[in-house]
């Protein structure tokens, strides 16, 4: 009989990968221009949404 258990540790369950997954109303134009970027630049439109709004929070000022 063996003398220790071992139990390996599991994986994050998805949602604790430090990301979260938002909903986000757009206009068509805007999903239109996403979709020939993402073909432009061999990437999928989430990785840009997050590219682009990474830049923009960087830069972005608020007036009081």
């Amino acid at each position: 009989m063996p003398e220790e258990i071992r139990i390996t540790k599991k994986r994050p369950r998805r949602g604790d990968d430090g990301h979260k997954i938002v909903s986000v109303r757009m206009k068509d134009e805007t999903i239109e221009r996403l979709d020939a970027l993402a073909e432009k630049t061999n990437r999928s439109r989430n990785e840009l949404i997050n590219m682009l709004l990474e830049s923009a929070l960087d830069i972005v000022k608020v007036e009081e």
